[in-house]
């Protein structure tokens, strides 16, 4: 676990399904049976077609770097945390998600490294996604 902030997330209806599997640690992620789809951020329709026909799945939790920048003076609680890393991760399903990339150090990253899901946990328990460099 970081010892980045962990706030509790916002669990809604649409994106349950997310939280229930990031708190065992699993990334569950909706597909669209439409136009096959992977949709982020977790809801139960697709910004791609439109469609409701939503089914929810085990991601692999791979992916890489897209972007990423290092946070060297944060705001607030994150103050005492800098310097950390602010990153995008193209998922191997196809998303790209805005995470925190843990566990490294920030001048060893380079755009297309390889990382994996990792959970920090908030206070009410649920598993907050984040990402390691395999």
């Amino acid at each position: 676990m970081s010892q980045l902030p962990t706030p509790n997330p916002p669990v809604t209806a649409d994106s349950l399904p997310f939280w229930e599997g990031a708190t065992d640690d699993r990334l569950v992620l909706p597909r669209c049976n439409g136009c096959a789809e992977v949709i982020w951020y977790p809801r139960h329709f697709c910004p791609r077609c439109g469609s409701a026909d939503v089914s929810w799945f085990e991601a692999s939790g791979q992916g890489s770097i897209y972007s990423f920048t290092v946070v060297e003076r944060g705001q607030g609680r994150w103050a005492e945390h800098s310097p950390y890393v602010l990153a995008y991760v193209e998922l191997a399903e196809g998303p790209r998600v805005l995470t925190n990339i843990i566990d490294t150090d920030p001048d060893s990253l380079s755009i297309g490294d390889v990382v994996h899901a990792s959970f920090d946990h908030s206070e009410d328990g649920r598993g907050v996604l984040r990402f390691t460099v395999r």
